[in-house]
This record gives C-alpha cells, structure tokens and sequence, in this order.
C-alpha cells in the first residue's frame, strides 16, 4: 500500500473494561498527557469544562517525542459517549486532521480504535507524499501507545 495515496490510519486494542470506562478516559483531553507521546498537555478553551461537539481545547504538542514544541486548536467533531470522540485539529470547518476513538463492546471488554485522517488539500496531498512514510510509522506508534497506556490505566482501575 502506497502511503502516498493513504492519508489515515488506525489501531485497534482490546481492553477489559466498558465502553463508558474508557469514553470517561479519552474524552476528557486534560488527561491526554498521561497516554500519548506526543501531546503531553491539554487544556478546554472557552469555557468549556468537558467533552461537546463544538467544544475547543488546545494541546500541547511535542512533535515525534523530540521537537519543535507547540500549541495546536482542537474542535469536537464526534461526542457520542460510549460510543465514538473523534476531533478537528485546527477546527471543524478547515481541519488538518482528524483524530478520533470509536468504542464497540467485544465479548467481556470493548475493542478501542484511535484513527486519524488527513483533510485530502493539496498542502495536505504534498505533505504525506513527501513525508507520510515516516509519519504513517509514528502515528501508527504513538496510537498504539496511546492506546496500550489507556488500557493499562482502565484495567488496573476496574
């Protein structure tokens, strides 16, 4: 599969725990430095205080665990809990990305995806043309750590 032409990606993990265990989890985007090895901080914008289609927060972005360091605006695309949280890096209306979580109960636990997908723009097209095969790899990486951390954390805590 070319990584040129395929702008998204996703891991699957199963965890032994509910589906509303782990929504509680990866919608509250404060808690996002404890799971991911790239966004080690995030805070809700506007008043917010939670999870909401609409909502904005802001994370705090190490990029591939080394640098540069920024902050990067984040809207709710997706908030059905127990369900799917899924949101817009640089806003609903013009996203560079979309990074989201879709729970489905599987036997006594639930398989949790992470995803992302890359708007299809041409600066986006030129990007991962250039650079996908090695941002595919840490995406790919980073969501299954993500996940593997999440999962620790929700199975240790029943």
């Amino acid at each position: 599969m070319a990584y040129c032409s395929v702008m998204h990606d996703s891991v699957t993990v199963y965890m032994a725990a509910t589906p509303e265990q782990i929504w509680q989890l990866v919608s509250d985007v404060t808690k996002i430095g404890r799971y991911s090895p790239e966004t080690f901080e995030a805070e809700w914008l506007d008043g917010a205080t939670g999870p909401a289609v609409g909502a904005r927060f802001r994370g705090h972005v190490k990029r591939n665990g080394k640098g540069p360091t920024y902050w990067t605006t984040c809207e709710v695309v997706t908030c059905e809990p127990g369900v799917e949280f899924a949101f817009a890096v640089g806003g609903a209306d013009k996203p560079l990305n979309v990074w989201g979580y879709k729970l489905v109960p599987s036997g006594d636990g639930t398989d949790v995806t992470e995803s992302f997908r890359l708007t299809p723009n041409l600066a986006m097209r030129v990007y991962w043309a250039l650079l996908g095969w090695a941002r595919g790899k840490t995406n790919r990486n980073g969501m299954r750590a993500t996940l593997e951390r999440i999962k620790t954390e929700v199975e240790s805590h029943p």
